[in-house]
């Protein structure tokens, strides 16, 4: 297919940009009378006041739609408001909102008709519901306490998916998020919701269900109005938390639902604990407990140091000390006597020196004998079996006397010698 060819293409119609176009369209709207004077019939839907005091919503009828505008000086005057799915008789003008080319009626009056068909279908199946037990406070459970694993049903494409994603992770990021996509507006949207929270209900490890999407007018949460969407809240196995709109918005799930939450954002809130609010509060529990103990040991540490002083005074310790003195006494009474005993077998050694030096056997080793004696007794030796390797002797010349160790005695005599008295200490 080969592309057209502007390049020699002449008009002699001028050439409009969009915004002359929607102001000829407008000039031609306001133009006609009967577009300036109309009273018209419908159903108020989506009906916003805003805090400037001027008021948007939508007048329809089975077949079509259109957007209203009251301004605020017009409000005034109205004896009340609509509210959504109210019948009303409206008068106003029709003009095009010129920055969205979009054309809405401007009311001045608005007179009520009765209750729209909508709102008559809501009522009826609201009552029908509530007399079978399905709104019941009692059937109401409790929501899990630190949920595991949460099944959430909206539109992977809505804000509110994203909203109670961003919510999960701020506050408890343990939690595991299942999502089952469903449309929430238009047709089938109603069939899918309650197939949805059935599917999660039968996973055995979700642990409760949000229901969500963001807010809008009657016909668009309608589906969240439907008997399949509340018998399927109603039977579910785990307890299910509505958060289907804004605050103001009402709907057959948030009163089925176990918990019914204002926003999606506070439906997230509602069913997992604030991670931070979980650390503070860990951090006050254990600065309590460490108080606890510390005043559970200081109690305790008393009480020991009672016992210990009542096991003192009940402890034979203090006859063993007495006994302990005693015996220390009794040690130094036999060292003093002891040594009196040495001090007087010392004069006795000293007149027995005093004897031998009378019998004067100097001039016996003059001739070259020798007296050989333990340097530990003193005992004189006569033979080598009196000795032992290692032995200490002392040698007493004519001139000096001389200090050895014995090293090896004779061989014949190492087998004939019985052990000497030192041998036998030094074995013992």
């Amino acid at each position: 297919m080969q592309p057209l060819d502007f390049s020699d293409w002449e008009t002699s119609l001028p050439i409009l940009s969009v915004s002359e176009l929607t102001r000829h369209i407008k000039d031609l709207l306001e133009e006609d009378e009967r577009l300036q004077d109309l009273w018209i019939q419908g159903e108020v839907s989506g009906f916003r006041l805003y805090p400037s005091g001027h008021a948007y919503f939508t007048l329809k009828d089975e077949a079509a739609s259109i957007r209203c505008v009251l301004w605020r000086s017009d409000a005034n005057r109205q004896r009340t408001l609509p509210q959504d799915g109210q019948a009303v008789i409206i008068h106003g003008r029709v003009s095009i909102y010129e920055p969205r080319g979009a054309y809405q009626l401007y009311v001045d009056l608005i007179q009520p008709v009765g209750i729209g068909s909508l709102y008559l279908r809501l009522e009826e199946l609201k009552e029908r519901l509530q007399a079978e037990g399905l709104f019941a406070p009692e059937r109401k459970r409790p929501l899990p306490q630190f949920p595991r694993r949460l099944g959430v049903v909206t539109s992977p494409q809505a804000a509110a998916w994203k909203d109670i994603l961003r919510v999960l992770r701020q506050r408890y990021p343990l939690v595991e998020v299942i999502l089952a996509p469903a449309q929430v507006q238009g047709e089938g949207a109603p069939e899918q919701i309650a197939d949805a929270i059935q599917a999660l209900s039968e996973d055995t490890d979700v642990e409760v269900i949000i229901v969500a999407r963001g807010g809008g007018s009657l016909e668009e949460l309608w589906a969240f109005n439907e008997e399949m969407v509340a018998r399927a809240i109603y039977h579910a196995r785990v307890p299910v938390v509505s958060g289907v709109g804004h605050e103001i918005d009402f709907t057959i799930a948030d009163w089925v639902a176990d918990v019914r939450a204002p926003t999606p954002t506070a439906a997230a809130a509602l069913v997992v604990p604030d991670a931070a609010e979980l650390r503070s509060s860990l951090q006050r529990s254990a600065a309590r407990l460490g108080e606890t103990m510390r005043d559970r040991m200081s109690e305790s540490r008393a009480d020991v140091d009672d016992l210990a002083l009542r096991l003192r005074r009940a402890s034979p310790q203090a006859p063993i000390v007495q006994q302990r003195q005693r015996l220390d006494e009794w040690v130094y009474r036999t060292h003093r006597a002891l040594r009196q005993r040495l001090a007087v077998q010392r004069e006795r050694l000293r007149s027995r020196e005093l004897q031998l030096a009378s019998l004067d056997p100097q001039a016996t080793l003059e001739r070259g004998y020798s007296i050989t004696t333990q340097q530990a007794t003193g005992e004189v030796i006569r033979s080598v079996s009196q000795v032992a390797t290692g032995d200490r002797i002392a040698v007493q010349l004519a001139e000096g006397r001389l200090r050895g160790v014995v090293e090896e005695p004779p061989e014949e005599v190492k087998r004939k010698k019985a052990p000497t008295s030192a041998a036998k200490a030094r074995e013992g």
